[in-house]
């Protein structure tokens, strides 16, 4: 059995519709999915806010690389176009670890390399794993401290939209 912890971005069109389909998209092996974030852009690029969510899934018939090709499907669905890195998106689907499975190929980074800097994917993990922990950085509560107090006053935790009934 493989479990996995994915991070959803949307910054165009209709957002939410966008993380309800990839939730929706992931629904026969969703184990749990975070609140509901708006946070500024990260990357530098002038865009709108995002939502961003994380999800917990597990399923036995899927590795890392299927936890990838899932997830640009869901993209692809969403009609993500990937014109400027770091650029506005419809879904952006990243896979943040699985199972502790340590990756250097370019296409499929893990631990996902931009975790331990970026709130937006910390702050929503804790809300649904408060014991998780970032496979070779340690304890997600521990890096989410590290950033200080100001890495989460860019974020807006948005309860009126919730992404599991």
């Amino acid at each position: 059995m493989t479990r996995a912890v994915l991070s959803l971005g949307s910054n165009l069109g209709d957002r939410f519709s966008y993380l309800r389909g990839a939730v929706e998209g992931f629904a026969g092996v969703l184990v749990a999915a975070s609140p509901v974030y708006e946070t500024e852009p990260w990357g530098g690029v002038d865009q709108d806010d995002f939502l961003n969510a994380v999800l917990l899934v597990e399923d036995n018939t899927t590795d890392e690389w299927g936890w990838l090709r899932r997830g640009q499907a869901l993209e692809d669905a969403a009609g993500r176009v990937r014109e400027v890195r770091w650029g506005p998106r419809t879904l952006d689907v990243d896979i943040v670890t699985v199972d502790g499975v340590l990756s250097a190929d370019p296409e499929l980074l893990l631990p996902h390399p931009g975790t331990p800097e970026r709130a937006t994917v910390l702050r929503p993990w804790l809300d649904i794993d408060p014991h998780a922990v970032l496979p070779g950085h340690g304890s997600v509560a521990a890096l989410l401290t590290a950033l200080g107090t100001s890495a989460e006053e860019t974020m807006t935790r948005r309860d009126d939209l919730v992404l599991l009934p």
